[in-house]
């Protein structure tokens, strides 16, 4: 299910940030890189992003809950879309946002300004890609801990979480904030932050890196067709 989301998805995200990043860039610092532009470029191309990756993350989330009682994909959608209605895939939709809109300003933010420091000239660099975007995701996704904890604990309604809640559903970033506190206290916002650098260190790296790859890739072949013209 995450496969079959992410491709659309990060067409749509990076199509987006390139187009935005661009036209603000220009507009902002004529010539020149802009740190607003990129981080604004990154937050309308998360509303992309995240309205096609939201249900899929939904359905992802609920099978790996421990001794979920789906086997399938199917049998996962089929279910909630019975029991819940189709709302529920996007039930934590705007917290999604809450959380990805700053997780990727800082996440953009961060990987321009490294590859200002490491690769001045933009030319295709993989080791710059790669460490650039292995940082910018370390420090986003340590950044918005707290905000990720709200938004798993939205999407599986754990039942530990819902017996301390008054009304025995969990709706909304400050109902869920204020649940987390209640069933572990501060603490509780940062639990799995470990987990989150090291799985977002890869992950943003191996996207940078493939993304700057065909990018250089395509960039080239447009301009030796305009060449041969």
């Amino acid at each position: 299910i995450t496969a079959t989301g992410a491709g659309p998805a990060h067409a749509l995200y990076f199509a987006c940030y390139e187009k935005l990043k661009k036209t603000l860039s220009d507009v902002i610092h004529a010539g020149g890189n802009s740190h607003v532009a990129n981080g604004a470029a990154g937050c309308v191309a998360t509303l992309l992003h995240d309205a096609a990756m939201n249900p899929a993350e939904v359905v992802k989330q609920r099978m790996q809950m421990y001794n979920s009682p789906y086997q399938r994909v199917t049998d996962c959608v089929r279910a909630v879309w019975h029991n819940e209605g189709a709302g529920a895939f996007y039930r934590s939709y705007t917290t999604q946002l809450t959380m990805n809109i700053p997780f990727q300003a800082i996440h953009f933010m961060t990987y321009e300004f490294l590859q200002e420091q490491l690769n001045p000239h933009r030319q295709y660099n993989p080791g710059s890609h790669v460490v650039s975007g292995a940082c910018a995701g370390a420090v986003a996704a340590a950044a918005t801990t707290p905000l990720d904890v709200c938004k798993t604990l939205l999407n599986t309604q754990e039942s530990l979480a819902l017996s301390s809640n008054i009304s025995g559903h969990i709706t909304g970033m400050a109902n869920a904030f204020r649940t987390v506190y209640q069933v572990g206290g501060v603490t509780a916002y940062f639990r799995g932050v470990q987990a989150r650098v090291i799985y977002q260190m890869p992950s943003t790296a191996i996207a940078w890196s493939v993304y700057e790859f065909f990018k250089y890739i395509l960039t080239k072949r447009q301009e030796e067709r305009r060449a041969g013209k």
